[in-house]
């Protein structure tokens, strides 16, 4: 097990490692394995990467990103503007399902409503809307729709986990109830755990996951 010290100070060199962030306004405290990210940065993309970079750290159970995003005054767009190219994007990469998505701008944040039959298409929907000049936020309410049964839902994620070179199946247990997921057992870094709740997300009729997964290096 590694101290909240050593993965704090390894945080910090993580942020401060990216050549795409500037770290100098990000703070950052750990306690039992549990990092804050606070302060601000000049963009959402800088927001993210903030969190991209310490979940990359070993050690780290989970993280919260209390990082607010001031954007510089020439960045910064009124919410019609941001509303009209949110729909163009979503136009863009969801060409057959985007009518049935809403994007609502408020104070320069993003919010998507909505349904969708897989996954993968709420989660197309929302990076489509990040690209989005002078945003601040994505809120992500889009509904996913079952389309299978639990029994092989469970099959089908089960399955995709021993495709997965990234993840070791024997360590993690699958329960499926209705469209919603509950994974269980114990994975080598936050990375895995990301890649198993991915995976289970990916799978078509999910509409919640419930990841309980233990990092336990």
């Amino acid at each position: 097990m590694r101290s909240d010290t050593e993965i704090e100070r390894d945080v910090r060199e993580e942020l401060k490692w990216d050549p795409d962030l500037d770290a100098d306004d990000i703070a950052v405290s750990v306690k039992d394995g549990v990092v804050e990210l606070a302060g601000f940065t000049h963009s959402y993309p800088d927001r993210l990467e903030a969190e991209s970079a310490a979940k990359r750290v070993a050690g780290v159970r989970a993280i919260a990103n209390d990082i607010e995003v001031r954007l510089p005054s020439i960045d910064q767009r009124p919410d019609p503007d941001i509303a009209r190219d949110a729909v163009a994007a979503l136009k863009s990469e969801l060409p057959i399902s985007h009518e049935k998505i809403t994007a609502i701008v408020r104070d320069g944040w993003i919010t998507l409503e909505g349904s969708a039959e897989r996954q993968d298409q709420k989660t197309v929907a929302e990076n489509a809307v990040r690209k989005v000049k002078g945003i601040k936020g994505v809120l992500n309410v889009i509904m996913v729709k079952p389309s299978v049964e639990p029994s092989e839902l469970k099959q089908k994620i089960q399955d995709a986990f021993k495709r997965n070179a990234e993840v070791d199946a024997n360590r993690i247990e699958v329960e499926a109830n209705g469209s919603e997921v509950i994974l269980k057992g114990t994975v080598r870094s936050w990375i895995e755990r990301e890649e198993a709740e991915r995976v289970a997300w990916s799978a078509p009729g999910v509409s919640r996951v419930d990841d309980r997964i233990v990092v336990s290096p």
